[in-house]
């Protein structure tokens, strides 16, 4: 709704759809002009250095989740971060976000990312981003450990059939 065409294009059409008079030059709309579309801002993180012993590990039956910055956590009113850890030969379940894109960097390890239908092998220092509603998972393809570092744009991740 940021665009002007598709709210007029989108008022235009209920005007019609209600039988009422659509303006020759469509109907106008106005929508706040501040960064954040006119909602309040965030509440400040609570914490502003998390140290190491603090963060929140997950344990995983494919090795470990460890969360550095979530509202949960407070520390954060707008990404999510972490890295997860994968023994070899193991991989996460196929998941996916209905709220947030994630971004994966390979810190250390071999690992195939399956994104939708296609498969990417990846070594350290690659990075692969996964838009928001895409079914993916990670697997680890070496013989030792893998580690991933993992960001989400929103504070608030949300995981589907992890």
């Amino acid at each position: 709704f940021d665009q002007p065409q598709a709210r007029t294009i989108l008022l235009n059409a209920i005007l019609w759809a209600a039988k009422a008079d659509v303006p020759e030059a469509g109907a106008q709309s106005s929508i706040p002009t501040s960064p954040r579309m006119g909602m309040a801002p965030p509440p400040e993180p609570q914490i502003v250095v998390l140290p190491a012993e603090n963060a929140k590990v997950e344990a995983q039956p494919w090795g470990k989740l460890e969360w550095f910055a979530h509202r949960s956590i407070g520390n954060s009113s707008n990404v999510t971060t972490g890295q997860a850890t994968f023994e070899p030969g193991k991989s996460n379940a196929p998941h996916w976000h209905p709220n947030c894109d994630e971004v994966l960097h390979v810190l250390k390890g071999r690992v195939i990312n399956k994104v939708g239908d296609k498969e990417y092998e990846m070594k350290a220092g690659d990075t692969i981003t996964i838009p928001e509603g895409v079914v993916h998972n990670t697997r680890n393809i070496g013989t030792e450990e893998a580690i991933v570092a993992i960001s989400y744009n929103s504070a608030d991740r949300v995981a589907i059939g992890e």
